[in-house]
């Protein structure tokens, strides 16, 4: 049987392994299980993540 191999990026935050069980997509939400920050990721190759940007309300502007 194969296994299945695991993505891993350091948190921007507090420097924690982030793991995704499979190859995630350019702007796909992550949530760090250390520092509990909402990531994103901003590129696939090599793997880069950021802080997630606020969700903030749109008022018919």
């Amino acid at each position: 049987m194969q296994g299945t191999a695991t993505i891993t990026a350091a948190c921007p935050e507090c420097d924690a392994p982030v793991s995704f069980g499979r190859a995630p997509l350019t702007g796909e939400i992550a949530r760090c299980t250390d520092c509990r920050a909402e990531l994103e990721v901003t590129r696939v190759k090599p793997l880069t993540l950021e802080l997630a940007p606020e969700v903030e309300e749109d008022w018919g502007e």
